[in-house]
């Protein structure tokens, strides 16, 4: 089985530089100044285990890579990525004479819930990941990743929900021998519901820094007002005990000379991406808001203010929580 890593970025970067280090075949799938450097210096991972160099087959676009039909593809674009990204993707033929769409398993290895989805229009065999993988990608050519002792808790289901895809078993097993948990679970949404919640702080973070005080008071009003919508519209998250157990023993631990200072939405405001996946997650609860009639005037004010600052090339920052919520409150 050959994985192609199709965004080798904080996520995407570290599953791949993982499963080469423990001998199963990848391609990096990456682009502008990020696959420069992965090309002429590789991959320069960091773990807990150490700092060290991966060198794997890289790739720029889909026409580089001559698709087999034991790869396994893993999607790890930002969400905003996604339907544009596979449309390139779905069409490639496979050895046999097939397409990619038709034939190949392909695994959503990001925030939100709404990439599965999307992925179903094109590909016929689709799979979430829920992901717990604090990771970091500032510079090009190099990703880092904390946890321990494992470095990440990768939860992996079909969809729709059901019997599991016969090879998610073989890429279970295959993350485990990388370093991951890396459980298969009927109900992968469910699990990607609930990391949902915890992702709406990513808007509050890189709008106004760590999230503790009066921004942690914003977040939690925003998964409050979550929760509310996602009953309404009669979504059930895996309960908070259950997640728990999952990524029991879980931790963070400092690495030496990486500054991990913020999550994904952070990360993106620094580097000045132009873009960032508010809108698959805060704006999924603004959507499910207004389809079941809940007011959603918190995340709704998060989503508008953090794409403004990306649009603008804002750095992470420079919002007051305080009035962000009165500003929320009063709009609601």
């Amino acid at each position: 089985m050959r994985y192609v890593i199709i965004g080798a970025g904080a996520v995407g970067g570290t599953i791949g530089g993982l499963l080469a280090e423990a001998g199963r075949d990848v391609v990096l799938v990456a682009r502008g100044a990020h696959l420069d450097a992965l090309r002429s210096g590789g991959l320069h991972l960091t773990t807990p285990a150490g700092a060290r160099t991966v060198r794997t087959a890289v790739a720029s676009r889909p026409e580089d890579v001559q698709l087999r039909r034991d790869d396994v593809l893993v999607l790890a674009v930002k969400s905003q990525d996604t339907d544009t990204t596979l449309a390139d993707w779905a069409g490639r033929p496979v050895d046999g004479g097939r397409t990619a769409g038709e034939d190949l398993l392909l695994v959503c290895a990001q925030n939100g819930v709404d990439n599965e989805r999307t992925a179903l229009r094109r590909f016929a065999r689709v799979a979430g990941m829920c992901v717990w993988l604090p990771a970091t990608f500032l510079e090009p050519g190099r990703v880092s990743a904390s946890g321990s002792p494992v470095t990440g808790v990768l939860t992996l289901g079909s969809v729709p929900a059901g019997a599991a895809d016969a090879d998610l078993a073989e890429v279970s097993r295959d993350l485990e021998a990388a370093g991951f948990r890396a459980p298969v679970v009927e109900d992968v949404a469910a699990w990607k519901y609930a990391k949902l919640l915890s992702n709406l702080g990513n808007a509050v973070e890189a709008l106004c820094g760590p999230v503790r005080g009066a921004a942690r008071e914003l977040a939690d009003a925003a998964v409050a007002e979550a929760r509310e919508v996602l009953a309404a519209a009669g979504v059930s998250p895996v309960d908070s005990a259950e997640e728990a157990r999952a990524r029991e023993g879980f931790t963070l631990v400092d690495l030496p000379g990486v500054d991990r200072r913020g999550g994904s939405t952070w990360q993106s405001l620094v580097r000045g991406a132009g873009s960032v996946e508010a809108a698959y997650l805060n704006g999924e609860i603004a959507l499910l808001g207004r389809l079941h009639r809940v007011p959603v005037p918190v995340n709704a004010t998060l989503l508008r203010l953090v794409e403004d600052a990306a649009a603008r090339g804002e750095q992470p920052g420079g919002h007051d929580p305080a009035e962000v919520l009165a500003t929320a409150r009063a709009a609601g």
